[in-house]
């Protein structure tokens, strides 16, 4: 019997994916952003099936882009630009690096690379086992024998492949650098398009050359992956990494994409993970199997059955930081903001949830539900929203005096008829962007918020940035509010 899948693999917004593979084992992580802890390592046997294991970044030092996943003498390298953000010290792009003797870690602490103005790093080892980093541009740098500092200077090296000036695209921006060696050549794949933006814009390219150092030949048939109509299931197709299948040598014609995506219709849930078989052309040169990765797949050798992401409850008897739950925009140290008592207890922090780090979670189906119990305790406001960023999001909160309601990131003057309380279970639908808010003070019934909102707008091109929607808790002031009993109920 043949196994098949559909795309996502991972649901949710997990965007830039960077992919390796070790023995017998896939690991995989992306682009974290604003996230903490951030650069969550999942592992996988068949490319399907992913099982979360750590974060490799419990402390970003900026928003964390685009990363590369590099192993040199049985050690493992992830080499990470962080940009600058409100809350961290950067003035500009820098490119840093962590290590560990396994991708299970421990790993380091991020160690400075001097690299500046660059994003999306890619790691090669030439023909003569110098290693060499390629950035956005496309440019690169050499590297130490440790892999942990660099040495000259950024050179440009690549100038793309330019497509046809009628296709509807973001901008150019050729970026995305991943390379490897099959062969006699080595390949570079990267992106351009722009990621945001027209559905029709983000795109797979290749080139290949003998050697490390150049030229770089173009694919005849560039490129091998893009979004080529509205219509299609899957929009702004790209960054892509390239492997050979569970189990095939890297002479192997069996080969698979892992690429990003937007959901047609459903941007709110940010750029998911897609997987699509390659096929090696008679040339030399790697094809993408499939026009649209949006139906049912056959899957690669060996997978198994997949598995619709559960619904969960959490009593946070059992704080699962990274696997489940991140702050937005962090400050130095902001786990510390957490205990275990009677449920979650979150010190507040800032005055709304726009400043206050809320915590949150991933989201990657069309319609759902969350439902926590909220109790203050100080002088603090607390309550559970759909959160984007700090400028964009909706749902309710208490400070003990009133209800607080927000929509498209501001506190609305819509008067929710609640007595004053200091405890409250909260609970908003999201049914396929339809967002109705439920509350129950103790000893009462469920009451239907008097507004519903409607959030198909709450993504990447409503504000120039690239996160999704996600449910989140939040704290915000003097004192600190009790979580208990949290639900995600898929519907």
């Amino acid at each position: 019997m043949t196994t098949t899948f559909t795309n996502p693999v991972l649901p949710g917004d997990r965007p830039d994916p960077a992919i390796i593979r070790v023995g017998d084992e896939y690991w995989m992580t992306y682009s974290s952003f604003e996230a903490s802890p951030g650069l969550l390592l999942y592992r996988s046997r068949d490319l399907v099936t992913w099982t979360y294991v750590t974060a490799a970044l419990p402390e970003p030092l900026g928003s964390t882009f685009a990363v590369d996943i590099a192993e040199h003498d049985g050690r493992f390298f992830i080499y990470i630009p962080f940009i600058p953000a409100p809350w961290s010290e950067l003035t500009e792009p820098s490119i840093y690096v962590i290590h560990a003797d396994s991708m299970a870690g421990p790993w380091s602490t991020p160690i400075d690379l001097g690299i500046r103005g660059a994003i999306d790093p890619g790691h090669v080892v030439d023909e003569d086992g110098r290693r060499w980093l390629f950035v956005s541009g496309i440019r690169r740098i050499a590297l130490s024998d440790d892999g942990l500092s660099t040495t000259g200077e950024l050179q440009h090296v690549y100038d793309g492949w330019r497509y046809p000036d009628e296709w509807v695209t973001e901008a150019y921006a050729l970026e995305g650098p991943k390379l490897f060696r099959r062969g006699a050549w080595f390949y570079l794949v990267s992106a351009v398009g722009g990621t945001g933006g027209p559905p029709t814009g983000h795109m797979v390219i290749v080139a290949r050359s003998r050697s490390v150092d150049g030229p770089w030949e173009n694919h005849p048939r560039n490129p091998i992956a893009r979004t080529t109509d509205a219509a299609q299931k899957w929009w702004s197709r790209g960054h892509a990494t390239l492997v050979p299948g569970p189990g095939a040598p890297p002479d192997d014609d069996d080969w698979w994409m892992v690429s990003h995506g937007y959901e047609n219709g459903y941007r709110t849930l940010g750029r998911q993970i897609l997987l699509e078989p390659v096929r090696w052309s008679a040339d030399g040169w790697p094809d993408g199997a499939v026009d649209d990765p949006g139906g049912e797949l056959v899957a690669p050798a060996g997978a198994g059955a997949q598995h619709p992401s559960p619904s969960f409850t959490d009593d946070f008897s059992d704080l699962r930081l990274g696997e489940r739950w991140a702050f937005h925009a962090p400050g130095p140290d902001e786990a510390a903001r957490l205990r275990v008592d009677d449920g979650l207890v979150v010190d507040g922090k800032g005055s709304s949830p726009a400043d206050a780090s809320p915590l949150a979670i991933l989201a990657g189906h069309h319609s759902y539900e969350v439902e926590v119990d909220v109790e203050l305790e100080g002088d603090v406001q607390a309550g559970l929203l759909l959160f984007f960023n700090s400028r964009l999001f909706c749902g309710m909160g208490i400070d003990g005096e009133r209800m607080l309601s927000f929509s498209g990131g501001i506190r609305t003057h819509w008067r929710e008829p609640v007595p004053p309380t200091r405890r409250i279970a909260l609970r908003l639908r999201n049914d396929r962007h339809i967002v109705i808010g439920w509350y129950r003070v103790a000893g009462g019934e469920w009451t239907r918020h008097g507004v519903r909102y409607e959030t198909s707008g709450y993504h990447a091109n409503t504000v120039g940035d690239l996160l999704s929607l996600r449910p989140a808790l939040y704290s915000a002031g003097s004192g600190s509010a009790r979580f208990r009993d949290f639900r995600y109920t898929a519907l």
